[in-house]
């Protein structure tokens, strides 16, 4: 009995054995990887995890924009005289302007996301800072054009005037100024919502700068400036529809 007792502790691992020997494995996985969070298994799991999320807040994010997109098309076939009177009085060159400023922006984004898969430290951070100039011109002559807005009372509300006529190859059309007051409304909610993610993409972009430059990313983890850029690219491709849809109604005059 004793020696079957011996035999079999000796054959066996014990519970406790195992148990510390997969500690010892976790821990000195995370040691050479500190950027993996305690619950994935490895990096490649962690990466897909916060892609997909990305992704789905994307989505909501389409949804989202998606409302407001079909409720003005609606009230410009309903109302297609104001909408396009109000259309007239917008800053199309400031407007161009800003796409490009965006469409350049989207460009330095694609190479921060190279720079961090090469390595290369400040050129990334460089990438960033860049982004994130252009983000706050982009939002600078936006706050031109608002204030644009308000001199002409062109901002829904009590002191609301609109006397302009829809000018239709030289032929002027009166329209409701209740009709033009609705283009306006969606007008500041759409680029004012838009604005807005511009902003806190101007945010995100420079704590990932400051992170960047602290050396927090290398090209085994650079995920959050994939992740960010997959953010910046909606807004800029919001924008790409914004712009035409606002700006561009019968601009053939």
């Amino acid at each position: 009995m004793h020696d079957s007792r011996a035999t079999t502790s000796a054959g066996s691992t014990p519970v406790g054995s195992t148990h510390g020997s997969t500690q010892v494995m976790t821990a000195d996985h995370e040691a050479h990887n500190p950027a993996l969070l305690h619950h994935f298994a490895d990096a490649q799991q962690q990466k897909n995890a916060a892609s997909l999320g990305m992704w789905l807040f994307l989505v909501t994010e389409i949804m989202f924009f998606g409302g407001m997109f079909c409720a003005y098309l609606i009230y410009r076939l309903a109302h297609f005289n104001a909408f396009a009177a109000g259309s007239q009085q917008l800053n199309i060159w400031m407007g161009g302007v800003n796409t490009a400023v965006l469409i350049v922006s989207s460009v330095t984004v694609v190479l921060a996301v190279k720079a961090a898969e090469a390595g290369k430290r400040k050129l990334l951070t460089g990438y960033l800072v860049v982004t994130v100039l252009l983000g706050m011109t982009f939002l600078v002559i936006k706050g031109f054009e608002y204030a644009e807005k308000f001199e002409k009372h062109h901002v829904p509300g009590p002191t609301f005037n609109f006397t302009e006529k829809f000018d239709d190859n030289g032929k002027q059309i009166p329209v409701n100024p209740k009709e033009a007051e609705l283009f306006f409304s969606l007008y500041f909610a759409m680029t004012g919502m838009h604005a807005l993610h511009m902003i806190i993409g101007c945010g995100l972009f420079s704590t990932l700068a400051v992170l960047a430059w602290k050396g927090h990313y290398t090209t085994n983890y650079f995920t959050p400036i994939e992740n960010a850029g997959l953010y910046w690219h909606l807004v800029d491709i919001i924008w790409i529809y914004l712009f035409p849809l606002l700006y561009l109604i019968s601009r053939h005059t």
